[in-house]
């Protein structure tokens, strides 16, 4: 991988998850409660408007996903906010889950694997075969992240789940992008970019 594509792909994972660290410092700093719990929506409202800022101006572009996630942060903190209740914001991952899953469990049922729409460029020679599996694994990745989210949200401190949501599904999701490299080199994958498709994960 060449030096520019190594410092974008740093790029894309600090502007992918440092939105939800300024989240989960922001709750520790403020205090837990509720007062803690809206001080840490409204900074990652914030967060999340100077990442996509920092993103057009620096790597040049903003996934689709990052989008439709930023969109979603900035609805469900403001419904947090204005109705002081932070259950909202901790059901937007639930949202965004159910709505990827959705978005690509439609695609398979048309043969139209989306995810080589949104990331054809970083896995580089992959098959048509490989992009169906792929699609099919995230498909179903996602769907029980939705489970696992509105589980943890019914069952846990707001502490406890936003403790999980950033240490542990970042962590999964990860480990998960991960497992899925073998077959993607299996199905064609270019070995030289398996490092940069691992960092650019469809993570919310």
């Amino acid at each position: 991988m060449s030096d520019a594509t190594q410092k974008g792909s740093s790029w894309t994972m600090l502007l992918d998850y440092g939105p939800l660290l300024v989240f989960f410092i922001t709750y520790k700093l403020a205090g837990s409660g509720l007062q803690g719990s809206l001080v840490a929506t409204f900074a990652f409202m914030v967060a999340v408007i100077i990442s996509i800022a920092v993103g057009l101006a620096v790597v040049k572009r903003v996934s689709p996903m990052v989008w439709v996630s930023t969109v979603l942060i900035l609805g469900f903190g403001a419904i947090t906010l204005y109705l002081r209740d932070p259950k909202f914001i901790q059901m937007k991952p639930t949202v965004i889950y159910v709505g990827f899953a959705v978005l690509l469990g439609a695609g398979l049922m048309k043969g139209k694997p989306l995810l080589k729409w949104l990331f054809g460029p970083v896995f580089t020679g992959l098959t048509e075969e490989g992009w169906m599996k792929l699609t099919r694994n995230w498909a179903l990745f996602f769907a029980a992240l939705a489970v696992a989210n509105e589980v943890m949200r019914a069952t846990l401190t707001f502490d406890t789940w936003l403790t999980l949501k950033v240490w542990g599904v970042t962590a999964v999701s990860l480990l998960f992008a991960i497992a899925n490299m073998p077959m993607l080199l299996r199905h064609g994958l270019d070995p030289d970019k398996k490092t940069e498709a691992v960092a650019e994960t469809p993570v919310e």
